[in-house]
């Protein structure tokens, strides 16, 4: 029944021929290897597009509704939107080309608009004002969240440093005069990331055409105008994680003989969903950010249902309902119901609207209206359609004969709760998520947890070749593989590919990582490898890649990658003889060529130039210098990490890691919030000392943690309360206030430093319960005498400190006395938390005043 009801709206519409070019050109891209998504969009609803094979969701599993796709109520133009595989979406573009013609198929142009912060720089530049009045202004422009920025009015009214900024100097108000009234102009036209008209004959005869800088045919007008022409728009759009899962299957083939489809296997795996609801989710789509990994945690997600809500939850609006489902969802007792009609709608998600669909189901069931016109009525409240709402509100309780409407009055439903369920229905369809679409995006999520929960080593190197020139994640992902004990090896010249791949239980590190070394290199790297075997040692090396183009620059970056620690010799023995040992290899092929000889030719062979190589009893490089070098050839380090040792000190006491100041790529937003207060933890790479245009002194830190690095400004006075101390390769805690600016990555602006090795310690001692601690405490208080400490209640599972006087600190003594008197099991020394000492008013001797004190609660 559903199948001919589609065939027959789809038919009706005309859209017999769009469903036919989607599904080729996507069985094109099946056929030939090219990844394919699930389906995402509210397309995912079609049982027509799922038989098809246009996407891989069962709509009557997922309780998908088609009327959200397409609505013969409401004539639309259909908008399935395809995700490819990112390296390999080009390819289905060409063959699109190729089979409709190169003057039918054109990308659609995109209009960037001028924006607040961009608008207010433009303008500046315009009126030839200085470059940093005009960065400094366009930065008090508050960021917004979720993608949308405020508009230069709501930044006026929002950042009171900016309103007072443009009433103290005269510039900045004619900036601001100029940048209003060009605000939301178009600014640059450029192509746009996905859209492709297809047209039946030439598209100039439909629309007009330009050529992009790059070549590229592209029309001259938006999506939006090409869709009011009628045109044929389609969305080929590249997903990375359909990358990754693409070359994790493959590496699982090759090095574990095991074929993966997704499309024949259950999505109830429950050692996949125990690490969800662990938290373990780096990497996993959708479900990463630490926002989500908190979430998960507390959801404890247990089937693919789950993960649909909390991907629809966790958003601005919605999330005000992740209570109620959690609440639900651990005691279905706590779940009531307006009406018992809306059990069968809103049971899967224990009584709370979460989706577009319910509130259509709800205006279906309870109120009696036709599918596609619940549709539409779901688009109103979504748009606050004051006056329409107003009458569908009147039809929803009491029903509307001459349109057809019977009401919920006419099923035995009081007027005030028919009332009460549209007023929910108000508040939550402004926020909704369409469930087709979070239905894809939790099978992909399911997906790459599923690997990453089987196969984590191919998984890992998967992902981390996929972000391979984004140094940050690269970091962020080997903190992660040393989490969960899986060793990243450095790159080899007997073993690496371009990309991260498995290694036993490791990954083998990319060779293409390497400064200086592009994929020309390590093919002819590789091939030389699979045609005369793997390389024997540095001259056997250097003699077989001679002549293919590898130079000095690139063997000195592999030896310090530890590229060729499998060769016999140091890396240090290697760095000293590598250069000398080319030039007698370079000679030796020019004497042979040119046929030239000399006196000792005359003697045997191995006496006109000496051969095999012989390294100098010389020391290998310390550990923190082949540290240093790696960062130098791979901008992060291998074989190990200066902050190994404080991997915990540094979790205990950051709130933010510095990886969390990058943009992620797939949410277009950073885990830290603009402006807000942070401690983070980090080395200190690098110091650079600046002069202000008053002459003071300013410091700009390079910070580096286990999970990437950012800049810190420190303004004069903290410059001048540390710089005599802090070098480089201080390791720091530093609390300061988060800048995002333009860039990719943001930066912190420097509050207090709080150097490691001053960090005072004190005492944990355990106790069995409150009632044994009580017994005790006046031992322990005696023994302390005035130092604080930590009682750790095993029973209660609680911890109370114990406030100790200044002055007093702790000693060995306190210590040996401490585990004499309650056994050394019982009595652990741990630094105190960071957070404490400075919400407590602590300075150290190179503050010259401590920070206003924070609430807090212990």
């Amino acid at each position: 029944q559903r199948l001919d009801y589609e065939l027959s709206v789809i038919e009706n519409m005309g859209y017999v021929d769009y469903f036919l070019i989607v599904w080729d050109f996507i069985h094109y891209a099946v056929t030939h290897g090219i990844p394919v998504g699930p389906g995402r969009g509210s397309g995912a609803g079609s049982l027509v597009a799922y038989s098809l094979k246009i996407t891989d969701i069962d709509p009557l599993s997922y309780k998908l509704l088609f009327e959200r796709f397409l609505n013969p109520e409401r004539i639309s133009m259909p908008d399935i939107d395809v995700d490819f595989c990112y390296e390999r979406r080009g390819e289905v573009i060409d063959y699109v080309t190729e089979k409709y013609g190169s003057d039918s198929v054109v990308q659609i142009a995109t209009f960037g608009t001028l924006q607040a912060r961009g608008v207010i720089r433009d303008v500046g530049r315009v009126l030839d004002y200085p470059y940093a009045l005009c960065d400094q202004m366009a930065k008090l422009v508050p960021r917004g969240q979720n993608g949308k920025n405020p508009t230069l009015d709501q930044a006026i009214k929002e950042s009171r440093e900016l309103k007072e900024f443009c009433e103290k100097d005269e510039r900045a108000a004619k900036i601001m005069q100029y940048a209003r009234r060009l605000e939301g102009l178009p600014r640059h036209a450029s192509t746009h990331a996905a859209g492709v008209v297809i047209c039946g004959e030439p598209a100039y005869d439909f629309v007009p055409l330009s050529r992009s800088p790059e070549g590229q045919l592209t029309t001259q007008f938006p999506m939006t105008t090409i869709e009011e022409l009628g045109l044929l728009k389609m969305d080929f759009l590249g997903l990375r994680t359909l990358t990754v899962i693409r070359q994790a299957k493959d590496f699982i083939r090759e090095h574990k003989g095991i074929s993966l489809n997704f499309s024949h296997m259950a999505y109830n795996d429950p050692k996949v969903y125990e690490m969800i609801s662990a938290g373990r989710c780096e990497g996993v789509f959708q479900l990463e950010s630490s926002g989500m990994k908190s979430f998960m945690r507390e959801l404890k997600p247990a089937g693919i249902e789950d993960l649909i809500a909390g991907i629809s939850l966790y958003r601005p609006g919605p999330m005000q309902f992740i209570p109620d489902y959690i609440r639900g969802k651990n005691d279905p007792q706590a779940v009531h119901y307006l009406t018992p009609l809306l059990e069968p709608i809103l049971s899967d998600t224990y009584g709370c609207m979460v989706y577009q669909e319910q509130v259509m189901q709800i205006v279906r069931d309870l109120g009696g209206y036709s599918m596609g016109r619940s549709d539409l009525v779901r688009r109103a409240m979504s748009k606050k359609k004051e006056s329409v709402m107003r009458q569908e509100r009147q039809n929803f309780v009491y029903g509307n004969e001459k349109e057809g409407v019977p009401g919920c009055v006419s099923r035995g439903i009081a007027p005030e709760i028919a009332d009460k369920i549209f007023d929910q229905m108000m508040d939550f369809a402004q926020y909704a998520f369409n469930r087709s679409h979070a239905a894809g995006y939790a099978v992909v999520g399911y997906q790459t947890a599923y690997l990453k929960c089987y196969y984590p080593v191919e998984f890992m190197a998967a992902l981390m070749t996929s972000v391979m020139d984004v140094t940050s994640k690269v970091s962020e992902y080997i903190s992660v593989c040393r989490q969960m004990n899986i060793p990243v090896l450095p790159p080899d010249i007997n073993e690496g590919s371009y990309g991260f791949t498995p290694a036993g239980e490791g990954i083998r590190y990319g060779l293409t990582a390497i400064k200086g070394i592009g994929r020309n290199v390590v093919d002819i790297l590789v091939q030389e490898r699979e045609e005369n075997g793997p390389f024997t040692g540095l001259e056997d090396f250097l003699e077989r890649t001679a002549s293919k183009g590898i130079n000095k620059r690139a063997v000195e970056s592999f030896i310090y990658a530890g590229a060729m620690d499998s060769l016999p010799g140091t890396r240090s023995q290697k760095i000293t003889v590598f250069v000398e040992l080319m030039d007698q290899i370079a000679k030796r092929k020019k004497d042979t060529i040119s046929g030239q000889m000399s006196l000792f030719d005359l003697g045997s062979p191995e006496e006109s130039l000496p051969r095999g190589v012989s390294f100098p009893d010389i020391p290998e490089y310390s550990l923190m210098e082949r540290l240093t070098y790696e960062k130098q050839v791979l901008d992060l380090y291998i074989s190990g990490h200066p902050l190994d040792e404080e991997a915990g000190l540094l979790r205990r006491n950051i709130t933010a890691r510095l990886c969390d100041f990058a943009v992620n790529e797939e949410t277009g937003e950073t885990e830290v919030q603009d402006g807000a207060t942070v401690t983070v933890g980090g080395i200190v790479e690098k110091k650079t000392m600046r002069t202000t245009r008053n002459g003071s002194s300013m410091m700009i830190l390079d910070l580096l943690d286990l999970s990437g690095g950012i800049e810190v400004l420190c303004f004069p006075r903290e410059t001048e309360n540390y710089r005599n101390r802090l070098e480089e390769g201080s390791k720091v805690f530093i609390r300061g206030r988060v800048s995002l600016g333009d860039d990719v990555v943001g930066k912190l602006i420097c509050g207090q430093i709080l150097f490691f090795e001053d960090l005072p310690q004190e005492p944990y001692v355990l106790f069995a319960n409150r009632a044994e601690y009580e017994a005790e405490s006046h031992r322990l208080l005696k023994i302390l005498g005035g130092c604080s400490c930590v009682v750790t209640l095993k029973e209660e599972r609680q911890l109370k400190r114990l406030e100790g006087i200044r002055s007093v600190s702790f000693t060995e003594d306190i210590l040996h006395a401490l585990q004499e008197a309650f056994g050394p099991q019982r009595v652990a020394v741990q630094e105190k938390n960071v957070k404490y000492l400075w919400s407590s008013g602590f300075r150290s001797r190179y503050e010259e005043s401590a920070p206003s004190p924070d609430s807090y609660d212990f």
